[in-house]
């Protein structure tokens, strides 16, 4: 087995590619520390979830390189990468992340606007007379 264990989560344009190393417990992203990157302690709680959860938070560092998406949905789709990348080193663990829906894509994206409307569903504001 190699060294570290790789997943990839995504959530709407947010693409996280995760590998999970046996350490301490520091999280990287894109070259920085992930409370530096997210300083938002929601989001930071969101990433961590799936650490806390199996009770696995000072056992692995993690090294991410995250793009696209704005911060919620990075912080969402590197919650999915932790999930899945744990799920291949452990696969004990996968009933758990399951039960908690953290192995499951959410597949929810923005949608188009379309031609004749003001968005996606917004129409031009109509008068009858």
């Amino acid at each position: 087995m190699s060294d570290f264990t790789y997943a990839t989560g995504k959530r709407k344009n947010a693409v996280a590619r995760t590998r999970l190393y046996k350490g301490t417990g520091q999280i990287t992203v894109n070259n920085r520390p992930f409370d530096e990157y997210f300083p938002r302690k929601t989001l930071q709680m969101i990433v961590q979830q799936p650490l806390k959860l199996t009770k696995l938070l000072d056992r692995f560092d993690i090294k991410v390189n995250l793009v696209g998406g704005g911060v919620a949905g990075q912080a969402e789709a590197l919650r999915h990468g932790i999930a899945r990348a744990l799920c291949e080193f452990d696969p004990e663990l996968r009933g758990v992340l399951k039960k908690a829906g953290l192995l499951t894509r959410d597949s929810r994206k923005k949608e188009r606007k379309k031609y004749g409307q003001r968005g996606a569903r917004a129409k031009f504001q109509y008068s009858k007379r």
